[in-house]
C-alpha cells in the first residue's frame, strides 16, 4: 500500500514537471522570435551611458546567437513563473493542513511579486547608476566596449542579488510565524543586520560604493517592513484566538431564576 502511494506521488510529480516545462517551452517560442530586441532592451542601461558611438562586442563566434537565446529563455521563465508556481502548489497542497494552505499561498504569491520588484529595481534604478559611475571613471582614450556574454552574466548576477534581497520580508514573516525567532529578538539584532546588509552588498555587487548602497539600503528597509508586517499578523492572530469573554462569563448571581409556581 505504501509503495503504491509512493509511486502515485512520483507519477503526479512527473506530470506536474512536464506541464511546467511545457509552459516554459510555449513561453520561449514567442520570446525567441524577439530575442534580438529583448537583448537590446536588456542592454539599454549600459548603451545609454556609453559615449557617442559606443557599442558592445561579441568575442566568440557563436555568442551573437546563444546570448540572445539565453535572454529569451530568461524572459520565458519570468513570464511563465506564475504557472510553474501553480504546478508546484498543486502538487504539495493536498499534503498541507488548512492553516498551512492559508499561509503558503500568500507567501508564494508575495515572494514571486517581491522577486519581480527586485529585478525591476535593479534594472531601472541600480544598473543605470552603476554604469554611469563606471563609464565616468574610464580613463581618457579608453573605449568602453563590453562583451555581450559578460554583460549578460553581470546583469543576471545583479538580478539574482536584488531579487533575493527583496525576499527579506517573506523570510522574516516565516521565521516569526513558525516560532523560530521573536519580534523582540529581531529588533534586538537590528544593528547586526545593518552591518550584515553592507557586507552582503560588498560581496554580491561590483566594487563601487553606489551599487553597494543600492543593495544594502533596500535590504535594511525591507527588514523593517518584514518586522512591521509580522507584528501586525501576530496581533491579528492573537485577536482571533482570544476567547470570547462574554460567552464564558458566569451569569449574574442577582439575576432571577425561573422557579415553578407554588401549588395553591
Amino acid at each position: 500500500m505504501l509503495e503504491g502511494s509512493f509511486l502515485s506521488h512520483l507519477v503526479e510529480l512527473r506530470a506536474r514537471m512536464i506541464r511546467a516545462l511545457g509552459g516554459l517551452m510555449l513561453g520561449f517560442l514567442p520570446c525567441a522570435f524577439y530575442a534580438r530586441e529583448l537583448y537590446t532592451l536588456l542592454a539599454q542601461p549600459l548603451l545609454e551611458k556609453l559615449p557617442q558611438g559606443g557599442q558592445m562586442i561579441a568575442t566568440d563566434v557563436a555568442t551573437p546567437f546563444f546570448v540572445p537565446m539565453k535572454v529569451a529563455m530568461m524572459m520565458a521563465f519570468v513570464i511563465t513563473l506564475p504557472y510553474t508556481l501553480y504546478q508546484i502548489w498543486a502538487f504539495i497542497a493536498p499534503g498541507l493542513y488548512s492553516h498551512e494552505k492559508r499561509m503558503a499561498l500568500p507567501l508564494v504569491f508575495g515572494s514571486s511579486l517581491l522577486f519581480f520588484f527586485g529585478m525591476a529595481f535593479a534594472y531601472f534604478a541600480a544598473l543605470p547608476l552603476v554604469f554611469e559611475f563606471i563609464t565616468y571613471f574610464a580613463p581618457e582614450g579608453v573605449a568602453v566596449m563590453t562583451d555581450i556574454s559578460k554583460y549578460l552574466s553581470f546583469v543576471l548576477s545583479m538580478f539574482i542579488a536584488f531579487g533575493v534581497t527583496f525576499e527579506v520580508p517573506v523570510v522574516v514573516i516565516v521565521l516569526v510565524r513558525t516560532g523560530v525567532i521573536t519580534i523582540e529578538k529581531l529588533k534586538e539584532i537590528r544593528p547586526y543586520v545593518i552591518v550584515g546588509a553592507f557586507v552582503i552588498a560588498a560581496i554580491f555587487t561590483p566594487p563601487d560604493v553606489i551599487s553597494q548602497f543600492m543593495l544594502a539600503v533596500p535590504l535594511c528597509i525591507l527588514y523593517e517592513l518584514g518586522i512591521f508586517i509580522a507584528t501586525f499578523m501576530i496581533k491579528h492572530q492573537n485577536k482571533e484566538t482570544q476567547p470570547d469573554m462574554s460567552a464564558c462569563s458566569e451569569k449574574d448571581p442577582s439575576e432571577k431564576k425561573d422557579t415553578p409556581p407554588k401549588p395553591d
